[in-house]
């Protein structure tokens, strides 16, 4: 039983639990701030259809790649995603039917929570969980075949469109949420290239085309800095929707993120990416809690 719960602790990282929730919300409380307008229930319902909808899309990851990951051989990235540091389905400690299974049931709750939202938006957002599973099973498909990382660009929309989808239980689509998207993807490309490089020997092994194995650590370090930059330019933007206690907390995320990109120019290694994953998933959690006491203050 122990052990049975530490394997489902690790397919669920269950450690980053609280984040979206937080990072889906953050998107519904910028609606309500667009709208006018609050309500407890379809706050604690969205936190709901947000954590249960990623963690199916976290379960579709492992179920997809279950073959791939018995391939590993470096465990420092899975150290750092699973709190008992372990891939549950290539250990054996979850048949790869049972984790189909999870899915097809996190996947079935989610999508009747979603329509218990007043229509259109349970049809924005189911949309959007439809495209997410979908684009999600290809990107880890497209990686494994590619030449140029059409994988990446378009796998990452998945999480881009996820306070997207917050914001649409409650606004309509505008400006506002698409100047979020336009500013959340080119962290998304950042961030998945962080762990690109901190992954790299698991990708070389598992034969997974990753922007660190298609253009080396130079490469991938030029893409960081890239999307970085243009996410930061993105910012200028989004920011004018945005509030004083907003603003300061971009500027907070802003800070780690340049403290992320100089060390790793310094240190231009698969460790370096590893050490600063924590500085982007801080800045990302900073960003998501000043849009929300934005509204609240």
């Amino acid at each position: 039983m122990k052990e049975a719960l530490k394997a489902y602790i690790d397919l669920f990282r269950a450690h980053f639990l609280p984040a979206w929730p937080l990072i889906f919300c953050s998107g519904l409380f910028l609606a309500f701030g667009n709208y006018g307008g609050f309500s407890w229930v379809l706050t604690l319902k969205a936190a709901i259809i947000g954590l249960l909808g990623f963690e199916a899309g976290f379960v579709l990851n492992d179920y997809v790649d279950r073959n791939r990951d018995r391939l590993d051989v470096e465990h420092a990235l899975t150290r750092y995603w699973r709190p008992f540091k372990k891939r549950p389905i290539p250990s054996g400690q979850i048949s790869s039917k049972k984790a189909f299974g999870i899915f097809i049931l996190l996947a079935g709750v989610t999508s009747a929570l979603i329509f218990t939202l007043p229509f259109p938006h349970s049809l924005y957002v189911f949309a959007i969980m439809l495209y997410s599973y979908g684009i999600e099973a290809f990107y880890q498909v497209k990686k494994r075949n590619q030449r140029f990382p059409v994988a990446q660009l378009l796998g990452r929309t998945d999480f881009t469109l996820f306070p997207a989808a917050g914001y649409l239980c409650y606004g309509q689509p505008d400006m506002t949420v698409l100047l979020y998207m336009l500013f959340f993807y080119p962290w998304t490309m950042a961030h998945l290239a962080v762990n690109d490089l901190a992954d790299i020997t698991n990708d070389r092994a598992r034969g997974m085309k990753s922007v660190t194995v298609l253009y080396g650590i130079k490469g991938s370090l030029c893409w960081i800095a890239g999307f970085t930059l243009l996410h930061f330019f993105m910012a200028s933007f989004f920011l004018r929707e945005l509030g004083t206690v907003a603003l300061y907390g971009f500027l907070a995320g802003f800070v780690l993120l340049t403290g992320a990109n100089f060390y790793l120019l310094k240190e231009k290694s698969p460790e370096a990416g590893l050490r600063v994953l924590p500085a982007f998933h801080g800045a990302l959690l900073i960003y998501a809690v000043s849009i929300i006491l934005d509204f609240v203050y």
